[in-house]
């Protein structure tokens, strides 16, 4: 925070609670024309429908005190806690420290009741019923917008239950899937081919998921995918691990499988990025969510 929006809060504040204060003392002093009544009763004058009065009834003294106590437990707050600008408060307490103090209570409660399960190899991890509802639970929070809640993904997330790994299956491919996070990119190539070529080497990207198609335009289309495809996704089009580069023999895509849905792609590119866990989960519990989503792949549906 600047010097000038210090200051600026710090002064604000301060003169509020002063006019506040004034406000009280100034009203609690004031004068009101009074009279009396038939009855002799204290009135204010003010009269409605002929015969109903305003009755000059202070405000009880008590009511006064209950504002002046706000005043001084503000206050006493602004001395302790943060609330002028910089100043910290001389408890020096902050929410962020009240954070990472919440959070070491919890991730001390983590590791006495999952520390010896979460230090077993993943493999065997995916096996434990206590593993798995913990990692189900921890995929429901934090995993689920993307990817769904059963796991099988949407329109630019991938499904995790279909063995199809862009990234590699390998428990710890998967597990550095979710631990540190990956960035996909596929370029367009709008630039080196036209819409004629677009389509063809579509045509031939359908082929090779074994659909029925042109031969005349899969052959054509093949020439564009070897100069320009297949060194990410291989020759036969089983793609690249190392690159992110997926299997287009298995016919499953991220962003959609139509013609006009690989054209895009071919034309625009895709990008994909899925963060890291390692700063929201941190190790532990990224195995648990690497153990579910193993399971998950295991048995082919969220179960």
């Amino acid at each position: 925070m600047s010097a000038f929006w210090h200051w600026f809060i710090v002064i604000i504040t301060l003169a509020f609670t002063a006019a506040m204060v004034w406000l009280f003392i100034a009203t609690g002093k004031a004068k009101v024309p009074s009279g009396t009544n038939s009855e002799g009763k204290e009135t204010t004058g003010h009269v409605w429908d002929e015969d109903l009065e305003e009755l000059n009834n202070p405000m009880p003294r008590w009511w006064l005190w209950l504002f002046y106590g706000s005043v001084i437990f503000s206050l006493i707050y602004l001395v302790l806690y943060p609330g002028l600008g910089r100043f910290e408060g001389v408890l020096g307490w902050s929410s962020q420290g009240q954070y990472e103090q919440e959070r070491a209570a919890a991730d001390a409660a983590f590791e006495d009741r999952f520390g010896e399960l979460v230090a077993l190899p993943l493999e065997e991890l995916a096996l434990q019923p206590q593993a798995l509802e913990a990692g189900r639970n921890l995929y429901r929070t934090n995993c689920s917008t993307c990817h769904g809640s059963d796991a099988r993904g949407a329109r630019g997330y991938p499904n995790l239950t279909n063995n199809h790994w862009i990234w590699g299956g390998e428990p710890e491919q998967v597990w550095t899937s979710i631990y540190e996070g990956r960035i996909a990119a596929m370029p367009g190539f709008e630039g080196a081919l036209d819409e004629q070529e677009i389509t063809r080497t579509a045509v031939f990207v359908q082929q090779l998921a074994g659909q029925s198609v042109d031969s005349e335009m899969a052959t054509a289309g093949r020439r564009h995918y070897d100069l320009l495809c297949a060194a990410c996704h291989g020759p036969d089009g089983t793609g690249n691990p190392w690159l992110g580069a997926p299997d287009l023999t298995a016919g499953i895509y991220t962003y959609g499988s139509s013609i006009d849905d690989l054209r895009y792609t071919i034309r625009n590119g895709r990008n994909g990025v899925m963060p890291a866990q390692r700063d929201l989960l941190g190790e532990a519990r990224s195995r648990l969510v690497t153990a579910y989503v193993l399971s998950l792949n295991a048995n082919g549906s969220d179960g």
